[in-house]
Protein backbone atom coordinates (compact mmCIF):
# COMPACT_ATOMS: atom_id res chain seq x y z
CA UNK A 1 0.00 0.00 0.00
CA UNK A 2 0.85 3.81 -0.36
CA UNK A 3 1.31 6.41 2.19
CA UNK A 4 -1.71 8.77 1.82
CA UNK A 5 -2.15 12.20 3.37
CA UNK A 6 -3.68 11.08 6.92
CA UNK A 7 0.27 9.56 7.30
CA UNK A 8 1.94 13.36 6.41
CA UNK A 9 1.33 16.88 8.70
CA UNK A 10 -0.05 19.35 6.52
CA UNK A 11 -0.84 21.93 8.70
CA UNK A 12 0.69 25.17 7.32
CA UNK A 13 2.41 23.19 4.42
CA UNK A 14 2.25 24.14 1.00
CA UNK A 15 0.55 20.73 -0.38
CA UNK A 16 0.33 20.62 -4.35
CA UNK A 17 -2.67 18.53 -5.35
CA UNK A 18 -2.49 16.83 -8.87
CA UNK A 19 -6.51 16.26 -9.21
CA UNK A 20 -8.78 15.47 -12.24
CA UNK A 21 -11.11 18.35 -13.14
CA UNK A 22 -10.83 17.10 -16.45
CA UNK A 23 -14.61 17.54 -16.73
CA UNK A 24 -16.97 18.07 -19.95
CA UNK A 25 -17.70 21.06 -21.20
CA UNK A 26 -20.04 22.50 -23.41
CA UNK A 27 -18.84 23.96 -26.69
CA UNK A 28 -21.23 26.50 -27.18
CA UNK A 29 -21.73 27.96 -23.78
CA UNK A 30 -18.67 26.96 -21.80
CA UNK A 31 -20.26 25.68 -19.12
CA UNK A 32 -19.66 22.50 -17.15
CA UNK A 33 -21.68 19.56 -18.49
CA UNK A 34 -20.98 17.05 -15.52
CA UNK A 35 -18.91 18.07 -12.11
CA UNK A 36 -18.56 14.33 -11.11
CA UNK A 37 -14.78 14.17 -11.09
CA UNK A 38 -15.00 17.51 -9.14
CA UNK A 39 -17.01 16.12 -6.71
CA UNK A 40 -14.81 13.15 -6.43
CA UNK A 41 -11.78 15.25 -5.22
CA UNK A 42 -13.78 16.98 -2.46
CA UNK A 43 -13.13 14.33 0.44
CA UNK A 44 -9.27 15.21 -0.15
CA UNK A 45 -9.70 19.24 -0.51
CA UNK A 46 -12.43 19.06 2.99
CA UNK A 47 -9.41 16.90 4.88
CA UNK A 48 -6.71 19.55 3.74
CA UNK A 49 -9.01 22.37 4.69
CA UNK A 50 -9.88 21.28 8.07
CA UNK A 51 -6.61 20.45 8.54
CA UNK A 52 -4.85 24.21 7.67
CA UNK A 53 -3.13 23.13 4.88
CA UNK A 54 -1.96 26.03 2.00
CA UNK A 55 -3.81 24.02 -1.13
CA UNK A 56 -2.38 24.61 -4.55
CA UNK A 57 -4.37 22.68 -7.02
CA UNK A 58 -3.37 21.49 -10.39
CA UNK A 59 -5.24 19.93 -13.16
CA UNK A 60 -5.25 19.63 -17.60
CA UNK A 61 -8.75 20.55 -19.09
CA UNK A 62 -9.01 19.22 -22.76
CA UNK A 63 -6.38 18.72 -25.50
CA UNK A 64 -4.99 21.86 -26.16
CA UNK A 65 -1.84 20.54 -27.35
CA UNK A 66 0.44 22.42 -25.12
CA UNK A 67 -0.84 25.72 -26.24
CA UNK A 68 -2.69 28.53 -25.02
CA UNK A 69 -6.60 27.86 -25.49
CA UNK A 70 -9.08 30.28 -23.78
CA UNK A 71 -11.56 27.83 -24.09
CA UNK A 72 -9.87 25.13 -21.93
CA UNK A 73 -9.25 27.62 -18.71
CA UNK A 74 -9.76 27.11 -15.50
CA UNK A 75 -11.80 29.73 -14.23
CA UNK A 76 -15.63 27.62 -14.98
CA UNK A 77 -13.91 24.84 -13.03
CA UNK A 78 -13.10 27.28 -10.26
CA UNK A 79 -16.44 28.98 -9.88
CA UNK A 80 -17.96 25.26 -9.51
CA UNK A 81 -15.19 24.60 -6.97
CA UNK A 82 -16.02 27.43 -5.23
CA UNK A 83 -19.95 27.10 -5.01
CA UNK A 84 -19.59 23.06 -4.02
CA UNK A 85 -17.81 24.23 -1.09
CA UNK A 86 -18.80 28.11 -0.40
CA UNK A 87 -15.77 29.40 0.24
CA UNK A 88 -13.27 31.48 -2.66
CA UNK A 89 -11.03 29.67 -4.59
CA UNK A 90 -7.99 31.95 -6.30
CA UNK A 91 -6.84 31.51 -9.22
CA UNK A 92 -3.83 32.53 -11.68
CA UNK A 93 -3.02 32.42 -15.21
CA UNK A 94 -0.52 30.08 -15.49
CA UNK A 95 1.19 26.77 -13.47
CA UNK A 96 4.55 27.90 -13.11
CA UNK A 97 6.18 31.07 -13.18
CA UNK A 98 6.67 33.99 -11.11
CA UNK A 99 2.44 35.14 -10.94
CA UNK A 100 2.29 31.41 -9.86
CA UNK A 101 5.53 32.17 -7.20
CA UNK A 102 3.61 35.59 -6.34
CA UNK A 103 0.08 33.62 -5.40
CA UNK A 104 1.41 31.28 -3.50
CA UNK A 105 3.36 33.39 -1.44
CA UNK A 106 -0.20 34.78 -0.67
CA UNK A 107 -1.71 31.91 0.40
CA UNK A 108 -2.46 31.78 3.94
CA UNK A 109 -3.73 28.58 5.85
CA UNK A 110 -6.84 27.05 4.92
CA UNK A 111 -6.62 28.71 1.47
CA UNK A 112 -7.23 27.30 -1.75
CA UNK A 113 -4.99 28.23 -5.03
CA UNK A 114 -6.22 26.25 -8.38
CA UNK A 115 -3.63 26.64 -11.04
CA UNK A 116 -4.38 27.15 -14.91
CA UNK A 117 -4.87 24.16 -16.95
CA UNK A 118 -1.19 22.20 -17.22
CA UNK A 119 -1.45 21.11 -20.83
CA UNK A 120 -1.01 24.71 -22.10
CA UNK A 121 2.44 24.06 -21.49
CA UNK A 122 4.23 20.90 -23.48
CA UNK A 123 6.49 19.99 -21.00
CA UNK A 124 3.23 18.66 -18.87
CA UNK A 125 2.68 15.42 -21.29
CA UNK A 126 6.62 14.91 -21.86
CA UNK A 127 7.11 14.62 -18.61
CA UNK A 128 9.72 17.18 -18.55
CA UNK A 129 12.27 17.25 -15.33
CA UNK A 130 12.84 20.95 -15.77
CA UNK A 131 9.15 21.96 -15.73
CA UNK A 132 8.30 19.37 -13.09
CA UNK A 133 10.32 21.09 -10.87
CA UNK A 134 9.00 24.16 -11.42
CA UNK A 135 6.16 22.68 -10.65
CA UNK A 136 7.24 21.73 -7.05
CA UNK A 137 9.02 24.68 -5.85
CA UNK A 138 6.11 26.32 -4.80
CA UNK A 139 4.98 23.25 -2.57
CA UNK A 140 6.16 21.35 1.01
CA UNK A 141 4.17 18.08 0.11
CA UNK A 142 2.78 16.48 -3.52
CA UNK A 143 -0.51 15.04 -3.18
CA UNK A 144 -1.93 12.68 -6.14
CA UNK A 145 -5.72 12.93 -6.07
CA UNK A 146 -6.28 12.12 -9.96
CA UNK A 147 -6.69 8.71 -10.68
CA UNK A 148 -8.01 9.32 -13.83
CA UNK A 149 -4.29 10.36 -14.85
CA UNK A 150 -2.40 7.68 -12.51
CA UNK A 151 -1.19 5.29 -15.84
CA UNK A 152 -0.03 8.92 -17.58
CA UNK A 153 3.41 9.36 -16.63
CA UNK A 154 3.62 13.51 -17.41
CA UNK A 155 5.78 16.10 -15.27
CA UNK A 156 2.34 16.20 -12.82
CA UNK A 157 1.48 13.08 -12.18
CA UNK A 158 5.15 11.02 -12.19
CA UNK A 159 8.21 13.86 -12.42
CA UNK A 160 7.09 16.13 -9.48
CA UNK A 161 7.49 13.44 -7.13
CA UNK A 162 11.06 13.55 -7.79
CA UNK A 163 11.27 16.98 -5.81
CA UNK A 164 8.75 16.21 -3.14
CA UNK A 165 7.45 13.54 -0.86
CA UNK A 166 4.65 12.12 -2.81
CA UNK A 167 1.28 10.65 -0.73
CA UNK A 168 -1.97 9.42 -2.19
CA UNK A 169 -5.13 11.61 -1.57
CA UNK A 170 -8.26 9.94 -0.42
CA UNK A 171 -9.42 9.39 -4.13
CA UNK A 172 -6.51 7.56 -5.20
CA UNK A 173 -6.55 5.61 -2.03
CA UNK A 174 -10.04 4.36 -2.75
CA UNK A 175 -9.53 3.57 -6.07
CA UNK A 176 -6.41 1.56 -5.27
CA UNK A 177 -8.22 -0.32 -2.23
CA UNK A 178 -11.72 -0.61 -3.99
CA UNK A 179 -10.29 -2.44 -7.35
CA UNK A 180 -7.08 -3.98 -5.72
CA UNK A 181 -10.05 -5.55 -3.73
CA UNK A 182 -11.21 -7.32 -7.10
CA UNK A 183 -7.88 -8.53 -7.28
CA UNK A 184 -7.35 -10.00 -4.23
CA UNK A 185 -10.32 -9.97 -2.33
CA UNK A 186 -13.23 -10.45 -3.95
CA UNK A 187 -16.61 -12.51 -2.68
CA UNK A 188 -17.71 -14.68 -4.84
CA UNK A 189 -19.39 -15.85 -7.04
CA UNK A 190 -17.84 -12.90 -8.91
CA UNK A 191 -18.85 -11.77 -12.21
CA UNK A 192 -17.05 -9.60 -14.82
CA UNK A 193 -19.65 -8.09 -17.18
CA UNK A 194 -17.76 -6.72 -20.46
CA UNK A 195 -18.73 -4.58 -23.73
CA UNK A 196 -17.71 -2.00 -25.75
CA UNK A 197 -16.29 -2.12 -29.80
CA UNK A 198 -13.40 -3.87 -29.13
CA UNK A 199 -11.64 -7.56 -28.22
CA UNK A 200 -8.87 -6.49 -28.32
CA UNK A 201 -9.39 -3.53 -25.95
CA UNK A 202 -10.42 -6.19 -23.30
CA UNK A 203 -8.04 -9.05 -24.02
CA UNK A 204 -5.66 -8.13 -21.33
CA UNK A 205 -8.40 -7.52 -18.55
CA UNK A 206 -10.04 -10.73 -19.45
CA UNK A 207 -6.48 -12.48 -19.71
CA UNK A 208 -5.53 -11.27 -15.91
CA UNK A 209 -9.05 -11.85 -14.37
CA UNK A 210 -9.53 -15.58 -15.84
CA UNK A 211 -8.42 -17.41 -12.65
CA UNK A 212 -10.36 -14.84 -10.34
CA UNK A 213 -14.04 -14.76 -12.00
CA UNK A 214 -16.30 -17.03 -11.69
CA UNK A 215 -18.80 -15.87 -14.13
CA UNK A 216 -17.76 -13.38 -17.84
CA UNK A 217 -20.42 -11.96 -19.62
CA UNK A 218 -19.61 -10.81 -23.02
CA UNK A 219 -21.96 -8.24 -24.87
CA UNK A 220 -21.62 -4.91 -27.17
CA UNK A 221 -19.38 -4.43 -30.82
CA UNK A 222 -16.58 -7.39 -29.21
CA UNK A 223 -19.38 -9.92 -28.48
CA UNK A 224 -19.17 -10.04 -32.90
CA UNK A 225 -16.18 -11.43 -32.90
CA UNK A 226 -16.90 -14.13 -29.98
CA UNK A 227 -19.89 -15.15 -31.77
CA UNK A 228 -18.64 -15.09 -35.56
CA UNK A 229 -15.42 -16.99 -33.64
CA UNK A 230 -18.14 -19.63 -32.75
CA UNK A 231 -19.23 -19.99 -36.31
CA UNK A 232 -22.26 -17.59 -36.31
CA UNK A 233 -23.12 -15.15 -38.79
CA UNK A 234 -22.35 -11.39 -37.98
CA UNK A 235 -24.14 -9.50 -40.73
CA UNK A 236 -22.33 -6.45 -41.57
CA UNK A 237 -21.01 -5.91 -37.85
CA UNK A 238 -17.42 -5.34 -37.06
CA UNK A 239 -15.64 -8.48 -36.44
CA UNK A 240 -11.64 -8.29 -35.61
CA UNK A 241 -10.67 -11.41 -37.33
CA UNK A 242 -7.31 -11.42 -36.12
CA UNK A 243 -8.39 -11.60 -32.66
CA UNK A 244 -10.94 -15.01 -34.24
CA UNK A 245 -8.41 -17.47 -32.55
CA UNK A 246 -7.84 -15.53 -29.45
CA UNK A 247 -11.44 -15.32 -28.92
CA UNK A 248 -12.07 -19.17 -29.12
CA UNK A 249 -8.95 -19.37 -27.23
CA UNK A 250 -10.43 -17.56 -24.30
CA UNK A 251 -13.74 -19.50 -24.65
CA UNK A 252 -11.38 -22.46 -24.19
CA UNK A 253 -10.10 -21.28 -21.23
CA UNK A 254 -12.54 -20.28 -19.24
CA UNK A 255 -13.95 -23.87 -19.90
CA UNK A 256 -10.67 -25.70 -18.32
CA UNK A 257 -11.26 -23.10 -15.35
CA UNK A 258 -14.60 -23.78 -14.58
CA UNK A 259 -15.81 -19.85 -15.56
CA UNK A 260 -19.07 -19.79 -17.33
CA UNK A 261 -18.46 -17.47 -20.45
CA UNK A 262 -21.73 -16.36 -21.57
CA UNK A 263 -22.55 -14.91 -24.91
CA UNK A 264 -26.04 -13.03 -26.43
CA UNK A 265 -28.53 -16.03 -27.25
CA UNK A 266 -30.26 -12.83 -29.00
CA UNK A 267 -29.66 -9.53 -30.54
CA UNK A 268 -30.91 -6.11 -32.06
CA UNK A 269 -30.01 -5.96 -35.36
CA UNK A 270 -30.33 -3.01 -37.50
CA UNK A 271 -30.20 -1.96 -40.79
CA UNK A 272 -27.56 0.87 -40.66
CA UNK A 273 -26.17 2.33 -37.19
CA UNK A 274 -28.56 5.52 -36.90
CA UNK A 275 -31.23 6.95 -34.99
CA UNK A 276 -33.25 6.62 -38.22
CA UNK A 277 -32.64 2.73 -38.76
CA UNK A 278 -35.23 0.08 -38.59
CA UNK A 279 -34.27 -2.59 -36.42
CA UNK A 280 -35.43 -6.19 -35.19
CA UNK A 281 -34.78 -8.70 -32.70
CA UNK A 282 -33.19 -12.02 -33.94
CA UNK A 283 -31.39 -15.07 -32.81
CA UNK A 284 -28.08 -14.95 -32.65
CA UNK A 285 -28.15 -18.37 -35.27
CA UNK A 286 -30.40 -16.30 -37.62
CA UNK A 287 -28.57 -12.71 -38.16
CA UNK A 288 -29.51 -11.59 -41.67
CA UNK A 289 -26.60 -10.59 -44.14
CA UNK A 290 -26.05 -6.72 -43.81
CA UNK A 291 -27.75 -6.39 -40.75
CA UNK A 292 -25.46 -4.42 -37.73
CA UNK A 293 -25.58 -5.79 -34.52
CA UNK A 294 -26.58 -3.11 -32.37
CA UNK A 295 -27.64 -4.31 -28.65
CA UNK A 296 -28.20 -7.31 -26.89
CA UNK A 297 -31.94 -8.77 -27.33
CA UNK A 298 -34.31 -9.35 -24.67
CA UNK A 299 -33.79 -13.21 -24.02
CA UNK A 300 -29.95 -12.31 -23.71
CA UNK A 301 -30.71 -9.54 -21.17
CA UNK A 302 -32.56 -12.16 -18.93
CA UNK A 303 -29.67 -14.67 -19.51
CA UNK A 304 -28.09 -12.32 -17.92
CA UNK A 305 -29.77 -11.11 -14.97
CA UNK A 306 -30.60 -14.45 -13.85
CA UNK A 307 -26.91 -15.17 -13.45
CA UNK A 308 -25.66 -11.34 -12.29
CA UNK A 309 -28.46 -12.31 -9.43
CA UNK A 310 -26.55 -14.88 -8.34
CA UNK A 311 -23.45 -12.69 -7.85
CA UNK A 312 -22.03 -11.12 -5.08
CA UNK A 313 -19.53 -9.31 -6.80
CA UNK A 314 -19.91 -7.34 -10.09
CA UNK A 315 -17.46 -6.19 -12.32
CA UNK A 316 -18.74 -4.23 -15.05
CA UNK A 317 -17.28 -2.18 -18.22
CA UNK A 318 -18.11 -1.22 -21.44
CA UNK A 319 -22.14 -0.35 -22.95
CA UNK A 320 -24.50 -3.54 -24.37
CA UNK A 321 -24.67 -1.97 -27.18
CA UNK A 322 -24.63 1.58 -29.84
CA UNK A 323 -26.03 3.57 -26.28
CA UNK A 324 -25.68 6.85 -27.87
CA UNK A 325 -28.49 5.84 -29.96
CA UNK A 326 -31.86 5.41 -27.62
CA UNK A 327 -33.55 2.62 -29.70
CA UNK A 328 -30.37 1.29 -29.17
CA UNK A 329 -29.55 1.42 -25.48
CA UNK A 330 -31.96 -0.81 -24.15
CA UNK A 331 -29.64 -3.87 -23.24
CA UNK A 332 -26.98 -0.80 -21.17
CA UNK A 333 -29.90 0.64 -19.59
CA UNK A 334 -31.15 -3.08 -18.33
CA UNK A 335 -28.00 -3.92 -16.73
CA UNK A 336 -27.29 -0.66 -15.23
CA UNK A 337 -30.93 -0.78 -13.22
CA UNK A 338 -30.02 -3.97 -12.61
CA UNK A 339 -26.64 -3.69 -10.98
CA UNK A 340 -28.09 -0.69 -8.95
CA UNK A 341 -30.77 -2.62 -7.44
CA UNK A 342 -28.62 -5.69 -6.52
CA UNK A 343 -27.03 -6.79 -3.03
CA UNK A 344 -23.92 -6.84 -4.34
CA UNK A 345 -20.57 -5.23 -4.64
CA UNK A 346 -20.93 -3.48 -7.81
CA UNK A 347 -17.64 -1.81 -9.58
CA UNK A 348 -18.24 0.33 -12.37
CA UNK A 349 -14.67 0.80 -14.23
CA UNK A 350 -14.72 4.60 -15.80
CA UNK A 351 -15.09 5.60 -19.15
CA UNK A 352 -18.26 5.75 -21.16
CA UNK A 353 -19.54 3.30 -18.67
CA UNK A 354 -18.99 6.02 -15.60
CA UNK A 355 -20.73 8.21 -17.69
CA UNK A 356 -24.03 6.54 -18.37
CA UNK A 357 -25.02 5.65 -14.44
CA UNK A 358 -24.26 9.25 -13.98
CA UNK A 359 -26.40 10.05 -16.91
CA UNK A 360 -29.09 7.73 -15.44
CA UNK A 361 -28.30 9.26 -12.10
CA UNK A 362 -27.63 5.59 -10.62
CA UNK A 363 -23.82 6.58 -9.80
CA UNK A 364 -25.19 6.72 -6.00
CA UNK A 365 -26.32 3.14 -5.91
CA UNK A 366 -23.24 1.61 -6.87
CA UNK A 367 -20.34 0.48 -4.80
CA UNK A 368 -18.48 2.47 -6.42
CA UNK A 369 -17.87 4.49 -10.08
CA UNK A 370 -14.31 4.53 -10.86
CA UNK A 371 -12.97 8.15 -11.73
CA UNK A 372 -10.40 6.46 -14.73
CA UNK A 373 -11.25 4.61 -17.30
CA UNK A 374 -8.09 4.02 -18.51
CA UNK A 375 -6.23 3.72 -15.52
CA UNK A 376 -8.74 1.55 -14.17
CA UNK A 377 -8.31 -0.87 -16.94
CA UNK A 378 -4.56 -0.71 -16.91
CA UNK A 379 -4.94 -1.77 -12.94
CA UNK A 380 -7.49 -3.99 -13.40
CA UNK A 381 -4.72 -5.77 -16.53
CA UNK A 382 -2.21 -6.12 -13.66
CA UNK A 383 0.24 -3.08 -15.15
CA UNK A 384 1.60 -0.49 -12.57
CA UNK A 385 0.33 2.80 -12.53
CA UNK A 386 3.42 5.64 -13.41
CA UNK A 387 1.09 7.76 -10.96
CA UNK A 388 1.11 5.59 -8.32
CA UNK A 389 4.40 3.66 -8.38
CA UNK A 390 6.15 6.88 -7.61
CA UNK A 391 3.92 7.60 -4.40
CA UNK A 392 5.70 6.35 -0.89
CA UNK A 393 4.98 3.10 0.34
CA UNK A 394 4.00 2.53 3.98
Amino acid sequence: MKKSIRDVEVTGKRVLVRVDFNVPMDPKTNEIMDDSRIIAALPTIWYLLEHKARIILCSHLGRPGGKVIESMRMTPIAERLSQLINMPIYTVSDCVGPKVKQAVGKLKNGEILLLENLRFHPEEEANDPTFAGELAENADIYVDDAFGTAHRAHASTYGVAKFLPAYAGLLLEKELRILGNLLTNAQHPFAALLGGAKVSDKIKLINNMMDKVDVLLIGGGMAATFLNAQGFGTGASTVEVDKKELANQLIAAAKKNNISLLLPLDVIVADSVDEQSRFAIAPISMVPSGKYIVDIGPQTIELFTEELKKCRTIFWNGPMGVYEIPAFSRGTKKMAELLANLNATTVVGGGSTAEIVTEMNLAFKMTHVSTGGGASMNFLEGKTLPGVAVLLDE
